[in-house]
């Protein structure tokens, strides 16, 4: 019954599709179609459901609006909390931990629980939670929702398990760390201050602990009132009431006076001897004014005041400085005895944490190095020396330096070219950090088995590109590359990239990286494609452009008599290779009219310049301003080191470089390509049919159905490869001269429907996407109209069709070919396939100084919609790799004895060189649906529709567990996995909702079952799709926690423990416990039990040391229990007795008395 219902289930997601010359092949998903083969495939597929699991693996990157810091000083970890819920646990390198809140609410404070294994949240939502930090992957082990009162601040003595809790409306409540508890004990405001004050002292910003008694607490309220509460008593000590607002309280480690820090930026020093009046107030960034006032201040947002037994005790404080100095940069000041030390930051200062050598408050602190987290930033300054310079960052949080555009990932890449990336980046490294080691070196991390070299690359707004070791799920820097230091600088308000682009003209959208061959290619956002070759030496180079007309020719002209009659063609592109032509950039290139024609966007310097090792720029390809126009950006690029081509496309047409001899081989548009093999019958129209033209030279838009249309289309050809501005009527010409329709009539300038010719080169990280959400039937056609038009028999002459990908490989162009050649697979926004052969010389000699030839076969092949990805299997299902050229230093010293040569790596069709004339598979998938065609018949074998109400996304050809599937990220935020050849469902899983457009332009796939995305402006997020690597995971990820003896306190003398009161004495449980302090109302918060506990232990439970562990953890929850167990028998033995106390002395009372006495 259940493979019935599969059979039906796959009957009535079928769809008819077709090729051109070979039988269409309407088959159901997955299943092979009933067109004859030449031959059997017989391909033993090994991969299965059970082979794939999706998980989040590790979060790189600096935490996206932080929040909150807090330091372990035992453990030595550091915690981050930010304002999407997340927190960040780092420690040592390796040692990097992402958890995430499930409401999402802001995380407000953060509370370790000193060398316990334990970490509090205070949240927005006013939860607090308590996480379990003695696993690999922490969880939440308690939560307690306050209901009536916000929470706005948090204290956790060291070494007590009660935590206070101060709230808005000025109560301090007081929480049970074990049990996360509330304490009938509280703290209420009308009772913390004077009965005769008149106003409310506003909300609780400050609890702590005296240093000098553990019993009392001192209280800060906004407004300025401070409380020392005697716990035991339930009674105030002293109240302050100071006139300015109170930001922070930090005390001296005798507790005998405090410091407070004040909205008017100045600082107050108060002696517990006398609490009328401050003993020392003081404006550090105040002057005098000449009519001797003092200058206004912004506030002091927090101060720390820690002792050394060396030297002079540290103040620190952000804010405080004058409000007159407009500009000046966020301030952290350092006040040490006379000196005073201002720090300036890059960004906002959101918290910083002075630490300390012991985690006692009552003992000389010893700070040695200030955490400040900024919002884009985390600094760690090292106090120990004078000049107080910075530590070097282990880690990874400069990928925002610049808004990352685009990312690239790549597993198992060759193990020499890490190394090789590193020693030259190292030598670009800043000097003057701190030559101590990073202070934040908790937990452990070892090297797992299950590792292998992996390589992203992240592009950005400022043409940069960062290579970054992500090997072993770390991320470390290797290697920077500037794109823009190609171009000259240019001039504020000059070029054509000012006009175009007002900022971040070098912003990069893609690039293309063969690590075999060392070459490098990126796209930028000013149309324009530099190619780079890596050289362990310097040189001397100039840097050779090519500039390429690819462009549609806008009718000009548009006479009144002849529109409605005359349609408008323009000559056809021939279909042999074009001569390059160089076209001169200067910027009096201009039609009589004065409209741009034949310019660049930016200028190549033309000059020889110094390159230093590491990737070094060969060539430069730019596109061309036409008639007014400028130049599409580019959404297609492939290069391929054995062919020494480079190939790649917009939405008017494609073009093929021969990066050996710097020539333009091909530039032709999509229609061209087709030549008599168009499957279409392109449809004249009126011109007029949806314009509105107005006297003078006018804009021509759409009608709005047109334009929402356009809104609604997938973004895969129109938004996330690369900008197209509107159809025009004219088929492309490969830079052929535009025939004028006639002399008289308006001129017309044909654009987009009111979209500018570029947009601002925005970052990945910053745009947002607006998906079709289709709930009636007329809005569902209308949403996904472009992706269906290439199943209809006819489409308007006014559809553009941008070519989308493309992919060199040894193929068959046509179906009589007997052996594969070197080809170029082209797909359109249309869902429509080309193949293009090519003859390239085999002799170095002859390759460099004889033409490739190359032209459309006219093969061509059809799926539904934006054709996204090929690849190529042999006939037993193995991945075909495209041929490569090992890498050779050009620079390198010439050797007479070893002249060299190119040395190329081909790999056969098929996997015994006899069968190698049998054909291949080629894999195409689409942003609806995936083929397999049988090469060279043509023939479809397989066929699957993805997805029917959403779109593909990303779709990639990747190996996993020995194998090879499809794997398709879908903008519904299904992530999938399908069997090749025969295309089976193996894993479709609900996992990230699409809600902008930086993780359509940034999620990538790679072998190995690995992917990422931007998850935000500031943080990569990495996942894995393969069963085996979460299994893996755990010995992968680093520990938190290690065993490690608290530091034992100092022993404080007699005559200090006789005159320093009896702060040792005091037992919280006494007073906080439910027998004395009763029960906590119900309404006030809810306790909510986490999932924490049983799961992280079945998580923690791998291998021996896990069993272990596991045992020991059962035993003492076991214990625990036995123990509250024992508790709750001992209290209700008590009750009874003293029920049956009571109960007697009743009976006595009463049994002597008469009826009547009662």
């Amino acid at each position: 019954m259940k493979k019935f219902r599969k059979v039906l289930d796959g009957l009535t997601t079928s769809s008819p599709g077709g090729t051109i010359g070979s039988p269409s092949c309407g088959s159901a998903a997955g299943t092979p179609t009933a067109a004859p083969t030449p031959r059997e495939i017989d391909v033993q597929e090994t991969l299965v459901s059970e082979n794939f699991q999706l998980c989040k693996t590790v979060r790189h990157g600096f935490p996206y609006q932080p929040t909150a810091l807090a330091f372990d000083p035992v453990q030595k970890i550091l915690a981050i909390g930010s304002r999407s819920g997340g927190v960040r646990i780092l420690g040592r390198p390796g040692v990097d931990c992402y958890c995430q809140h499930e409401s999402g609410a802001a995380v407000l404070q953060l509370q370790f629980l000193i060398n316990e294994g334990a970490l509090v949240t205070a949240c927005a939502d006013d939860t607090l939670h308590l996480w379990n930090l003695r696993q690999r992957r922490p969880a939440v082990l308690h939560s307690l929702k306050f209901n009536r009162e916000r929470i706005t601040f948090c204290h956790l003595p060291f070494q007590s398990k009660w935590l206070y809790v101060g709230t808005e409306r000025g109560n301090t409540h007081i929480v049970n760390i074990e049990s996360f508890i509330l304490s009938g004990y509280v703290i209420m405001w009308n009772k913390a201050i004077e009965l005769s004050t008149k106003t409310h002292p506003g909300p609780v910003v400050h609890l702590s602990d005296s240093p000098k008694d553990e019993g009392k607490l001192l209280i800060g309220f906004e407004s300025g009132t401070i409380v020392q509460w005697d716990l035991r008593a339930k009674k105030a000590d002293f109240r302050i009431y100071y006139d300015e607002a109170i930001h922070s309280v930090s005390w001296h480690h005798e507790g005998k006076q405090f410091m407070c820090s004040h909205s008017d930026g100045s600082l107050t020093l108060w002696n517990l001897r006398n609490t009328t009046r401050p003993f020392q107030v003081t404006f550090p960034h105040g002057k005098i004014q000449k009519d001797g006032r003092k200058e206004s201040c912004k506030p002091i947002l927090k101060v720390e005041y820690k002792t050394s037994r060396s030297s002079e005790p540290f103040v620190i404080f952000s804010g405080g400085l004058s409000y007159d100095k407009a500009g000046r940069r966020p301030t952290l000041t350092i006040m040490h005895g006379k000196a005073i030390t201002v720090l300036e930051m890059d960004y906002p200062i959101v918290e910083f944490m002075v630490l300390c050598e012991t985690p006692y408050n009552n003992e000389v602190q010893e700070p040695y190095a200030v955490v400040v987290l900024l919002e884009k930033d985390l600094i760690v300054v090292d106090l120990t020396q004078s000049n107080f310079p910075v530590f070097e960052n282990p880690y990874p949080m400069d990928i925002h330096e610049s808004p990352v555009t685009c990312t690239a990932y790549f597993a198992d890449c060759p193990p020499d070219i890490i190394p090789i990336l590193y020693s030259i980046g190292a030598k670009h490294k800043k000097t003057g950090y701190s030559q101590k080691e990073w202070p934040i070196s908790g937990g452990t991390w070892t090297l797992g088995s299950h590792t292998y070299p992996e390589i992203i690359i992240t592009g950005h707004a400022d043409g940069s590109i960062k290579f970054w070791d992500a090997s072993a799920i770390t991320l470390q820097m290797l290697y920077k590359l500037k794109t823009s230091k190609v171009f000259e600088k240019p001039k504020p308000g000059e070029g054509r990239a000012a006009e175009l682009v007002e900022e971040d003209p070098f912003a990069v959208q893609m690039v293309s990286w063969c690590p075999q061959s060392r070459i490098f290619c990126v796209v930028g956002i000013s149309a324009h494609i530099i190619l780079y070759r890596f050289s362990k030496y310097d040189a001397n180079t100039q840097i050779v452009s090519l500039e390429v007309r690819l462009q549609c020719e806008s009718e000009d002209v548009i006479s009144p008599s002849e529109n409605e009659n005359n349609p408008c063609f323009s000559e056809q592109g021939s279909h042999s290779p074009q001569p390059h032509h160089q076209h001169p950039a200067s910027p009096g290139n201009r039609t009589p009219e004065g409209i741009k024609d034949s310019i660049p966007c930016l200028k190549v310097k033309d000059r020889v310049v110094r390159v230093p090792p590491g990737y070094q720029s060969e060539l430069v390809i730019q596109l061309l301003w036409v008639d007014g126009e400028p130049p599409q950006q580019i959404t297609s690029l492939d290069i391929n080191s054995a062919y020494g081509l480079l190939a790649f496309g917009n939405c008017n047409g494609v073009a093929v470089v021969d990066y050996l001899q710097k020539t333009i081989l091909l530039c032709m548009s999509t229609l061209d390509l087709y030549g008599a093999a168009d499957p279409y019958q392109r449809l004249t129209r009126s011109p007029r049919r949806n314009r509105q033209s107005t006297s003078g030279l006018t804009e021509l838009t759409d009608n709005q159905q047109s334009i929402d249309m356009e809104r609604s289309k997938s973004p895969t050809s129109d938004h996330v490869n690369g900008h197209c501005t509107s159809p025009t009527s004219q088929p492309c010409s490969a830079g052929k001269p535009r025939i004028p329709m006639g002399p008289e009539g308006p001129r017309l300038t044909r654009r987009g429907p009111g979209r500018p010719p570029f947009r601002k080169a925005q970052s990945a990280a910053c745009m947002e996407i607006s998906l079709p959400v289709s709930h009636t039937e007329e809005s569902r056609e209308n949403s996904f109209s472009r992706s269906r038009s290439s199943s209809v028999s006819s489409i308007d002459r006014d559809t553009k069709e941008a070519v989308t990908t493309l992919q060199f490989g040894e193929s068959y162009g046509r179906k009589s070919d007997a052996l594969p050649t070197p080809c170029l697979w082209v797909g359109t926004s249309l869902g429509v396939v080309l193949l293009i052969p090519m003859s390239i010389p085999t002799d170095q000699e002859e390759r460099m100084e004889e033409p490739v030839t190359i032209g459309p076969s006219g093969a061509v092949l059809m799926l539904k919609s934006s054709v996204l990805r090929f690849a190529f299997l042999d006939l037993v299902g193995a991945l075909i790799q495209s041929p490569y050229e090992v890498w050779r230093d050009l620079n390198a010293p010439e050797d007479p004895d070893r002249p060299r040569r190119r040395k190329l790596v081909h790999f056969s069709p098929s996997s015994s060189q006899d069968a190698c004339g049998d054909g291949h598979l080629a894999v195409v998938c689409s942003e609806r649906q995936a083929k397999v065609f049988l090469m060279p018949s043509q023939s479809c074998l397989f066929v699957h529709n993805i997805t029917e109400s959403s779109f593909v996304l990303r779709a990639d050809v990747v190996s996993v567990c020995n194998s090879v599937c499809l794997a398709c990220f879908c903008a519904n935020g299904h992530v999938m996995t399908l069997s090749l050849p025969s295309l089976r469902p193996l894993m479709d899983v609900n996992y990230l909702p699409l809600t902008d457009m930086r993780i359509a332009r940034t999620f990538c796939f790679t072998n190995g079952g690995q992917a990422l995305y931007l998850s935000s402006p500031t943080e990569i997020q990495r996942i894995t799709y393969s069963q085996e690597m979460c299994d893996n995971l755990q010995e992968m990820l680093g520990e938190l926690f290690t065993p490690i003896e608290t530091p034992e306190a100092q022993n404080r003398g007699f005559l200090k423990g006789f005159f320093g009161g009896n702060a040792h004495t005091f037992d919280r449980e006494e007073l906080f416990g439910e027998a004395a302090a009763g029960k906590a109302s119900r309404s006030l918060a809810q306790h909510i039990p986490g999932q924490g506990g049983v799961e992280g232990m079945k998580v923690a439970a791998s291998g021996a040391v896990g069993e272990l562990a596991r045992a020991r953890i059962a035993l003492d929850e076991r214990g625990q229990r036995l123990g509250e167990l024992e508790e709750r028998t001992a209290l209700m033995m008590t009750s009874a007795e003293t029920f049956s106390k009571h109960a007697h002395e009743l009976m006595l009372k009463c049994k002597d008395k008469k009826w009547y006495q009662f």
